[in-house]
């Protein structure tokens, strides 16, 4: 049975993954720590899919993953070689299998920076076994030390980017969604949880404040608060987390959202890029004020457009029968015949 609070959250963070990629918010990093959370569903998602059918989760898992991705691969390497001169090699073969970060152009990489996201979700797919037989042997270190590590990392130089940052600044996120499907966050009481929280949150702020980026104050660009800040974010929303919720009239859009959420995200920068480019051919302004609300407004339609085009491929992924638009499953009420009565004599 799906889980409707999970889907809630994870529609309305793709939603902010796209609006902060084509407006630039940094406000919006704090307001709504996205991609900690996509990871913690991510893990939620898989321990109970390792509960439930052991090892073969992960082939199923990758399946899921990899098949959409194909589609952008064919699409970013003809594009690449067509128009940007790309060079082939052996990490060609890593547009269709994204074990590490492929290989792109210098114009393709704005059309393509997504891609880290796969390739993270991919390699805690496959160490998910391991990963959950830590976490149920010792719970609380298997947060903390990915996270040490990801300070090491940091403060020698080696933490500014790339795979091996990634997992280790994920892999707590990831961890918390393994305690979310086992029901340990919702059993913390909330006289410790929120002092924890408190601290822990105002400690990742006061690290952003101290040393901002170069886009000011965006959690993207300090992993500490940001690892801080979201593992807060995420005890709260997790520990809230209600054993069942309705949508009402919100249900089929997120429905809609969770059914394509791999397209929309693996789509929506080659569409802010294509946006901007058309912008700029055009001689139009797509920043600040109403700019921007119609620069948003034809990022969000030419997604959709993509969507449509390419977002099938998701059910062929899962088995599904395939949809161009998902809609929600009805509940069939079986109907009661009643017998009928002996007719008196």
């Amino acid at each position: 049975m799906r889980n409707r609070y999970v889907d809630l959250l994870r529609a309305v963070a793709i939603i902010r993954v796209v609006t902060y990629h084509t407006l630039g918010f940094a406000w919006l990093t704090v307001a709504f720590p996205a991609m900690g959370l996509m990871f913690a569903l991510g893990g939620s998602l898989m321990a109970a899919s390792l509960d439930r059918s052991g090892v073969k989760a992960i082939g199923r898992r990758i399946r899921r993953i990899v098949i959409p991705f194909w589609v952008l691969g064919v699409f970013a390497v003809a594009l690449m070689s067509l128009w940007g001169g790309m060079e082939h090699t052996w990490r060609t073969l890593l547009w269709f299998i994204p074990l590490d970060d492929p290989p792109t152009t210098e114009k393709g990489g704005l059309w393509f920076s997504q891609i880290w996201y796969v390739r993270s979700y991919l390699w805690f797919i496959i160490a998910s076994p391991v990963l959950l037989w830590l976490f149920r042997k010792w719970p609380i270190p298997s947060v903390l030390v990915p996270f040490t590590v990801l300070v090491i990392l940091w403060e020698t130089g080696y933490g500014t980017g790339g795979m091996i940052r990634d997992f280790f600044m994920y892999a707590p996120a990831w961890m918390l969604g393994f305690a979310h499907h086992d029901g340990t966050l919702q059993r913390i009481s909330k006289k410790i949880l929120w002092p924890v929280c408190l601290v822990m949150g105002g400690l990742g702020l006061a690290i952003l404040y101290h040393t901002p980026g170069p886009r000011g104050y965006d959690m993207n660009d300090a992993p500490i608060a940001d690892t801080l800040y979201s593992t807060a974010f995420l005890l709260i929303m997790l520990n809230a987390a209600p054993a069942a919720m309705s949508l009402g009239i919100a249900e089929p859009l997120v429905e809609a959202v969770n059914r394509r959420a791999l397209t929309i995200y693996l789509w929506h920068e080659a569409a802010i890029t294509f946006v901007r480019l058309v912008g700029v051919w055009c001689g139009v302004n797509l920043v600040g004020g109403w700019h921007s609300t119609l620069q948003f407004t034809m990022v969000v339609a030419l997604t959709a457009a993509m969507v449509l085009a390419f977002g099938w491929v998701e059910d062929l992924a899962a088995k599904r029968r395939p949809q161009l638009v998902p809609t929600p499953k009805r509940v069939m009420i079986p109907r009661v015949i009643e017998e009928p009565q002996p007719v008196p004599a």
